[in-house]
C-alpha cells in the first residue's frame, strides 16, 4: 500500500505540529467523543480459540465474552508469524518480519539484531511525539535493540506499567501482556480442573491421557488469562475511562502445543480478535473480513488522528479511516531456536497456501524448549513404541511438497492436502501468485541466509554503536527560558532525552525543539534500531546578562 513518504522522521515533527494547530489532536469530536481516544491492547501469549465467545463450551472465559458482547469479534484474524518475536515485530511496526530480516526467533541467538531501514519506526514513537503516553507491561520482546526487554528506550514512557503514570487527561497507548497461557506453563504438570475427556481434540494429536491432561492444562491457564482480563478491564472502569478507551484483546500466536505454536498452519496464525470502543462499533457484532497483524499498528495510528507513514504495510481496519479488506493476509516461518526452515502461507476467508522452500527438510526438527512438553514427549514415546498412526505422525515425514493446499470450510485441522487434485488447478495458481507477489512487493529476505543477514547488521559480529547526539542551545525567550535542539548525525536513530536527575528520570522522545528554565541540564541520546544505545551528553544552560 502506497503512502506519502517523509524522510528522516519528519512525519513525526508534522504530527506534532498537527496536534499543536489542532489538525489532528483536538480534545473532541464533532459528538462529544474524544478524537483522540485511548487505546488499549491486551495480548494473549499463545492463544488460540478456546474462548467462550468464539463457541468453545469448555472455555470458562466470562470477562473475554463479555468484552465480545459490547465489541466486535473477528473470525478472520491471522498474525504473521505462529511465534512471538517476529509476531510482534509486525504488531509494533506494521511491516511484515521478513522484510527487515526480522523473521528468524530471537535473533540474537544468531549473534545480531536486525537493522532496518531508517523511516522504520514501531508506532509509539509517531504516538509519544503528538503527546500520547505509551506503555507496555510484562513482555515486550520484539527483537530491536535497548534498555527495556530488547525495546529501544525512546518506545516508551513506561515500559514496565500501565496507564496510570500519565498526567491528568493525557491520552494513553497501553499494551498488555498477560503470561498465563503461555507454553511454559504446561511445563509443570498440576492438577487440573478441566476435565481432560472432555476436551476437543486435533486429529493431529494422539488420543491419551497425558495429552489430553496438557490440553486441559491449558484450558485452566486460558481460565487464569481470562480473570487478569476483567481486573485490567476493571481498572479502566474504576479510572472513569472505559468510554474514553478503544480495547483490542488478541494473542501474539497460537496455543502453545506442538504443529499450533511456531507453525504457519492454522493452529499457529488463526487466531481471536476482539474490538471494543462503546459508541463507535455496534456491540455484538460478527466481521468476517480479514485482518493481519501488520493492521494493528496503521490502526493505532489512526485511532490517534495521526498520518500511517509509508513503510507500514497493513491496512487501517477500524475508525473512520478503514480501508478495505485485503484479498489475501500473509505469514512466514523460519528458524525457531535450533530448527531451521523456511516456509510461507498465504489466506483467504476459505483457502490456505503454504510453500516450502526446503522440501527435503522433514517437518519435525527437535527444539530443546518444545520438546519438554509432555505432549511432544507422547509422540515420542508412542513413535519408539510403533503406536504412532497418521495424522497424528506428522512430526516423522521425512520431507515436504513443494506446495500445499487446503480448504479449511472443509478441513480446518489442514490435514488434507488438496493442491495436487486437478479441479484445484485454479485455486492453487491463484494463491501461487499472491505468495509470490508478496515476496517481490514486502522484500522477503528469507532466501538470504542468516549468516549473511548477521554480517550485514553487525559487521563482523560486532553490534554497531549509535553515536551521541549533540545538544544546540537556540535563542532565548520572553520569559528568560532557553530554546533546546538536538541533533543527530545517524539517518533513522531516535533521541531521547531528559531534565530530570538520576536512574530513574523520565526520558521523553525528542520530536523538536523545547525550551528549558536557565540552568537546567539537559542529558540526550541516541539510539538507531538494532544498535547500540548511545553514551548519554549533557549541557547545562545559564542564560547571561
Amino acid at each position: 500500500m502506497m503512502r506519502d513518504r517523509f524522510s528522516n522522521g519528519r512525519w513525526i515533527v508534522v504530527a506534532v505540529l498537527l496536534c499543536l494547530v489542532g489538525a489532528a489532536c483536538s480534545s473532541s469530536g464533532g459528538d462529544g467523543a474524544p478524537a483522540r481516544p485511548n487505546v488499549l491492547w491486551i495480548v494473549a501469549d499463545d492463544l488460540s480459540f478456546e474462548i467462550g465467545a468464539y463457541g468453545d463450551p469448555l472455555a470458562r472465559t466470562p470477562n473475554i465474552d463479555r468484552l465480545a458482547s459490547e465489541g466486535v469479534r473477528y473470525t478472520n484474524a491471522f498474525s504473521t508469524a505462529g511465534v512471538c518475536a517476529p509476531s510482534r515485530v509486525a504488531l509494533m511496526t506494521g511491516t511484515f518480519a521478513t522484510t527487515m530480516g526480522a523473521h528468524h526467533m530471537r535473533s540474537l541467538d544468531g549473534g545480531y539484531q536486525p537493522v532496518p531501514a531508517p523511516d522504520v519506526k514501531t508506532f509509539t514513537e509517531p504516538l509519544r511525539a503528538a503527546g500520547y503516553w505509551s506503555s507496555s507491561l510484562t513482555k515486550l520482546d520484539y527483537q530491536f535493540s535497548g534498555v527495556f526487554d530488547g525495546a529501544p528506550r525512546t518506545n516508551w514512557d513506561e515500559p514496565d506499567g500501565d496507564w496510570r503514570g500519565r498526567a491528568a487527561d493525557q491520552p494513553f497507548f497501553s499494551h498488555v501482556t498477560i503470561f498465563d497461557t503461555h507454553e511454559s506453563f504446561l511445563l509443570a504438570q498440576r492438577p487440573v480442573e478441566t476435565d481432560p475427556a472432555a476436551v476437543p481434540l486435533p486429529p493431529y494429536y494422539p488420543d491419551t491421557p497425558a495429552v489430553r491432561h496438557d490440553l486441559a492444562q491449558h484450558y485452566d491457564n486460558v481460565a487464569r488469562l481470562d480473570a487478569r482480563v476483567g481486573e485490567i478491564l476493571a481498572m479502566l472502569e474504576e479510572d472513569g475511562l472505559a468510554d474514553d478507551t478503544v480495547v483490542f484483546f488478541f494473542a501474539d500466536n497460537g496455543r502453545g502445543l506442538p504443529r499450533d505454536k511456531r507453525w504457519v498452519y492454522d493452529g499457529g496464525i488463526h487466531l481471536p480478535l476482539i474490538v471494543r470502543w462503546p459508541g463507535k462499533l455496534e456491540a455484538g457484532t460478527v466481521s468476517e473480513e480479514l485482518v493481519s497483524w501488520v493492521d494493528l499498528a496503521p490502526t493505532a495510528l489512526a485511532l490517534a488522528g495521526l498520518r500511517v507513514p509509508a513503510h507500514m504495510q497493513g491496512r487501517v481496519f477500524v475508525g473512520d479511516r478503514r480501508e478495505p479488506e485485503p484479498e489475501f493476509v500473509y505469514a512466514a516461518e523460519d528458524r525457531h531456536d535450533e530448527a531451521t526452515d523456511r516456509i510461507r502461507a498465504v489466506r483467504d476467508r476459505r483457502w490456505k497456501y503454504v510453500r516450502n522452500y526446503q522440501p527435503d527438510t522433514p517437518y519435525g526438527q527437535p527444539i530443546t524448549f518444545r520438546d519438554r512438553i509432555t505432549t511432544m514427549q507422547e509422540i515420542f514415546r508412542l513413535h519408539d513404541a510403533g503406536q504412532l498412526f497418521p495424522p497424528a505422525d506428522w512430526y516423522y515425514r521425512a520431507t515436504k511438497p513443494v506446495e500445499e493446499l487446503y480448504d479449511t470450510l472443509v478441513d480446518p485441522y489442514e490435514i488434507d492436502d488438496v493442491a495436487a487434485r486437478p479441479e484445484n488447478a485454479a485455486q492453487l495458481e491463484r494463491m501461487r501468485a499472491a505468495h509470490e507477489r508478496w515476496v517481490v512487493e514486502t522484500g522477503d529476505l528469507g532466501a538470504v541466509p542468516e549468516a549473511e543477514l548477521a554480517e550485514r547488521f553487525w559487521p563482523g559480529g560486532v553490534q554497531p554503536v549509535t553515536p551521541s547526539p549533540r545538544i544546540i542551545p537556540g535563542s532565548g525567550t520572553y520569559d528568560g527560558r532557553l530554546e533546546v535542539r538536538i541533533t543527530s548525525d545517524v539517518d533513522g536513530a531516535s533521541i531521547a532525552y531528559t531534565t530530570e536527575d538520576g536512574d530513574d528520570a523520565r526520558w521523553r522522545l525528542y520530536a523538536g525543539p523545547f525550551e528549558v528554565a536557565p540552568r537546567a541540564t539537559v542529558r540526550a541520546l541516541a539510539v538507531r534500531y538494532g544498535w547500540a544505545e548511545s553514551a548519554p551528553v549533557a549541557a547545562t544552560y545559564a542564560r547571561g546578562r
